[in-house]
């Protein structure tokens, strides 16, 4: 029923799918519908694209999905990405949108070399027995996580937005940087 008060008025059912489809392949739970219905209803205004939804319906879950991650801990330990490769991948990203291309572009050798750097943060935070967490901007969430998403699947992949006011953060570790 929620669906149907929602769809004809602010989004197609295909953006709807779309939206629940990109949430489940990043592994968040989609139980709390009326949330969900309710960020795609209020961001209508700015965007109807799907990765826009999709961050809207992110933002209104964040308590969910950080608990999901973390449990009840109010400390919560992240990895982040050296500020001068996080510029250089915000540099990238916008020249790929510009020429018409979705997602993060990059030449094969940083691809690997981010690639290398993620899974040794990634071993070196499971090694310590909590969960593994990259924080981005915003802008950056999407294609990270699509860019980790099949060769480190245990790594989840934030946006700075996503964390919740009660809760305070840790950098234990700056990929691309030193750690």
């Amino acid at each position: 029923k929620l669906a149907e008060e929602l769809v004809p008025n602010t989004v197609s059912i295909s953006q709807l799918l779309g939206v629940l489809q990109n949430l489940l392949r990043e592994h968040v739970p989609i139980r709390d519908l009326r949330s969900i219905a309710e960020s795609l209803a209020n961001s209508e205004a700015k965007s109807q694209d799907i990765a826009a939804l999709t961050a809207a319906a992110r933002l209104s879950l964040a308590r969910m999905i950080v608990q999901n991650i973390f449990g009840n801990t109010d400390e919560l330990p992240v990895m982040t990405l050296d500020p001068s490769l996080e510029q250089l991948l915000l540099k990238s990203l916008q020249q790929s949108q510009q020429q018409g291309a979705s997602g993060l572009v990059l030449e094969p050798t940083m691809a690997d070399n981010l690639q290398r750097s993620l899974a040794e943060s990634v071993q070196a935070q499971e090694e310590t027995g909590v969960p593994a967490v990259l924080l981005v901007t915003s802008h950056l969430r999407p294609s990270m996580a699509q860019f980790v998403r099949n060769s480190i699947p245990q790594l989840h992949v934030l946006a700075y937005q996503e964390i919740p006011e009660n809760k305070s953060i840790t950098v234990v570790a700056s990929v691309g940087g030193r750690s």
